[in-house]
């Protein structure tokens, strides 16, 4: 029986974010250049959305390029760039054919003029779909995120439309990113590293964190629907105790 057999739909996390770690370590183990693991791991994007449409996941975050990650070599950043640019345009086609609407969270504007261009023609192109909601987590950080919001709340009380005592959880959400999203349930992390590495920090309080020792060029559907049956198998509390969310 596969994994996905034994996944209870009825209580599907509404929304799933996943690390895509391993290309580079991926790549070494070949004897590749590390954009060579960076090319494979489309193909486990293309598994893990799949997968996730399959069974009626309605979010799905992947955390795509870090705002750290414009450190690495400008070789190997250009060449993710590219990279991003010709595979946001080869999919559009195929998020239409399965109703799939393409989202962006991050300092967007800090991308290449032609990538920033590329992805904001491709959120319009799938705007009208409702099956799935595919988000790209680029050039993000959690801390330049909440930093962002920080200002942006601050800037609004010096105009007079917010007053300190305004300011609850709530009204934080809303100036994050993620402000139309809700928070993940689960968030998956390959490559055997157990860390959140500055990824979502305020909205994955309360996720149940999976962590496989899989690369993530190596990732696929049915690695996708075992890490749902280990989620299903566990108990959120949120705080309670058993008692009280069995009542």
């Amino acid at each position: 029986m596969s994994f996905k057999d034994k996944i209870d739909l009825n209580k599907l996390p509404k929304h799933i974010a996943i690390i895509m770690d391993g290309n580079g370590r991926w790549a070494k183990q070949k004897g590749e250049h590390r954009i060579i693991g960076h090319q494979n791991g489309v193909q486990s994007v293309r598994e893990a959305v799949e997968a996730a449409a399959e069974i009626g996941v309605q979010y799905l975050t992947l955390y795509a390029f870090s705002t750290e990650n414009w450190n690495r070599p400008k070789e190997e950043v250009m060449a993710l760039m590219q990279l991003l640019v010709s595979t946001i345009h080869s999919e559009v086609k195929t998020l239409n054919k399965n109703n799939i609407r393409l989202l962006a969270i991050g300092d967007l504007k800090n991308l290449p003029s032609d990538c920033f261009a590329e992805l904001q023609d491709a959120i319009k192109a799938t705007a009208q779909n409702t099956r799935m909601n595919l988000v790209l987590a680029l050039s993000y950080s959690s801390r330049w995120e909440i930093i962002n919001a920080v200002k942006q709340i601050g800037a609004d009380i010096e105009k007079g439309k917010l007053k300190i005592t305004d300011i609850t959880e709530h009204l934080f959400e809303n100036y994050l990113c993620t402000a139309s999203i809700p928070e993940p349930e689960l968030m998956i992390r390959t490559s055997g590293e157990r860390r959140i590495s500055n990824f979502l920090l305020w909205q994955l309080s309360y996720a149940e964190l999976y962590f496989t020792e899989k690369l993530w060029p190596d990732f696929r559907k049915e690695d996708f629907f075992e890490a749902i049956v280990d989620y299903q198998n566990r108990e959120s509390r949120f705080g309670k105790i058993s008692e009280q969310i069995e009542e």
